[in-house]
């Protein structure tokens, strides 16, 4: 059955991220009419058929413009963005008022039952919002490890996770950006659903070093630090407070054994196997490089 397509554009915010710019790619290529959203100042989308438009979730004079007439809207929240009452909530109801009639929000495995992350605050309203919404809960991205983690990996060999013993379904920001991009191409279909992409295994962060270490040719050492340790640590990295706070929230779910959890939502939604860290690693391996010192390709945060 032909996805039954949106009549306007979709916008996509976000659109120069992890996430959203393989999103922007995918709704190209299946010829939808895709506006991207990005931040006044900061990088542009490429050359193409997707439409630029500026768009700040804290400046109302961006809203209007990027909301106007469009069918669906894919929600990013920016990590530096921890209170999303405050900061998100204003820019969706004028979203609402825009006419917008599905939203697809980049929210996070098990944020159902976790109210300390800002995803909760967000899937709440949305539930309650009138607005038909989709919620793509992926697990953790392996992208962390080319973004947050890139440099203790390249420099220090240690990878500085507080997530003890317990496995987590890491899964590719592609894959991730393929089911949103199926729920945003078919908005009657994935209305009113949650997905939760995974990878196809669930690593402990020993065995995560472990590929790292094949791959590289070196040892990379899993510590296991305690929350003080780690925000210490992160800290010291250069990473916000706001910041600190959700990681460490992540994490503990991690290491509380709750972050392990597979699905087949990639298989189901793309017809294909989701990417195994292997093939991340082999694919994304001049990240850790120390000859250059090269910047990871996907410029990851460490959201989810």
């Amino acid at each position: 059955m032909s996805p039954r397509r949106a009549d306007g554009p979709l916008v996509v915010t976000g659109a120069t991220g992890t996430v959203g710019a393989p999103v922007v790619r995918a709704l190209v290529a299946a010829g939808a009419d895709v506006r991207a959203a990005v931040r006044p100042g900061g990088p542009a989308v490429p050359p193409g058929p997707a439409e630029e438009v500026p768009f700040d979730w804290q400046d109302e004079a961006t809203w209007r413009p990027a909301f106007a007439g469009a069918h669906s809207v894919f929600v990013v929240r920016p990590p530096q963005l921890g209170r999303p009452r405050t900061h998100m909530l204003p820019a969706l109801a004028a979203a609402r008022e825009a006419g917008v009639r599905h939203l697809v929000l980049l929210s996070l495995q098990g944020a159902e039952g976790n109210r300390v992350v800002p995803h909760a605050t967000l899937e709440r309203w949305m539930r309650g919002s009138g607005v038909p919404w989709t919620f793509v809960r992926p697990s953790f991205f392996m992208q962390n490890l080319t973004g947050t983690h890139r440099d203790e990996i390249r420099d220090l060999s240690t990878l500085v996770v507080p997530a003890g013993s317990g496995r987590t379904a890491l899964v590719d920001a592609l894959d991730v950006a393929d089911v949103a991009a199926a729920a945003l191409l078919d908005p009657t279909e994935h209305a009113g659903r949650a997905w939760t992409p995974t990878g196809p295994e669930a690593l402990t962060y020993d065995e995560v070093a472990a590929v790292l270490s094949a791959e590289l040719g070196r040892e990379i050492r899993y510590a296991r630090p305690g929350l003080l340790r780690y925000a210490r640590h992160a800290r010291a990295s250069g990473m916000p407070w706001g910041m600190v706070a959700v990681t460490s929230g992540i994490y503990t779910v991690a290491r509380l054994g709750r972050a392990g959890g597979l699905t087949d939502d990639v298989r189901r939604l793309t017809g294909r196997s989701p990417r195994d860290l292997r093939h991340f690693v082999a694919r994304e391996r001049a990240a850790w490089s120390t000859a250059g010192r090269t910047t990871g390709s996907s410029g990851a945060t460490m959201d989810p």
